[in-house]
């Protein structure tokens, strides 16, 4: 073997397409793992820093509430867990990546549903305007109710019913109608004067029976009174 190819055979192949992507590949991964490990670090001291300033703001009586610096969600998702596991209201106030930041409430100062939608206005809360406000809008609500109604009784009709359909159900009919009926404490029972047949029940349950039999007597002999007259004079 001459000297050349002893030189060649002694070198290292060159790496090939797929070993260096390969090792790429590898080196992305653990740079990504480093990366993430590194941002689990610094969310946990993160948190820690939260609970120890959330504890001192609880313990602090003299609070009754604790604004944080603006800060990205991920934080802001943080404090708000933070807080509720301490039993803390938290809320968000502020344009998001702006100046969104979260503010803290003791549970006893926690802010009414009209302060929180003023915060979230940007406008500041002022309690005797909220007031004021309210009872404005309550007047302003009754007047509304009293001018309804009494538009509902200054109403008048159009035309009168009883002339536009008087043809029909006549001019006496309506105000008949409308007055004041009065039970009938006969109703349901027909007055003896009323009866066509003045019999009493006993008689006319014997002149029943009466025909029966002469009917059975006589079958063939036709009966001198309908069935209609025997059936109607019991009512």
């Amino acid at each position: 073997m001459d000297l050349l190819g002893s030189i060649l055979n002694s070198m290292d192949k060159p790496p090939t397409v797929n070993s260096q992507k390969s090792s790429l590949l590898k080196k992305q991964k653990e740079e990504m793992l480093k990366k993430q490990k590194e941002d689990r670090a610094r969310l946990q001291a993160f948190r820690r820093d939260i609970e120890e300033k959330i504890n001192k703001f609880i313990q602090n009586d003299s609070l009754q509430k604790y604004k944080f610096d603006p800060m990205d969600k991920v934080f802001r998702s943080i404090v708000h867990d933070v807080a509720e596991i301490a039993g803390i209201a938290a809320f968000s106030f502020g344009e998001e990546e702006i100046d969104r930041a979260v503010t803290l409430y003791k549970k006893e100062f926690a802010p009414c549903d009209e302060e929180l939608a003023a915060l979230r206005r940007g406008e500041e809360w002022d309690p005797l305007k909220a007031q004021a406000d309210a009872e404005r809008k309550e007047k302003e609500v009754q007047e509304e109710k009293e001018a309804s109604r009494k538009r509902k009784s200054d109403v008048v009709p159009a035309s009168n019913y009883q002339e536009k359909y008087h043809h029909l159900i006549g001019k006496e009919a309506a105000l008949d109608a409308a007055r004041v009926t009065q039970t009938n404490k006969q109703y349901g029972f027909v007055p003896s004067a009323n009866k066509k047949d003045q019999r009493s029940i006993e008689q006319t349950l014997a002149d029943i029976q009466s025909k029966k039999r002469k009917k059975l007597d006589h079958p063939d002999e036709p009966s001198s009174s309908t069935s209609n007259e025997a059936s109607g004079s019991v009512q």
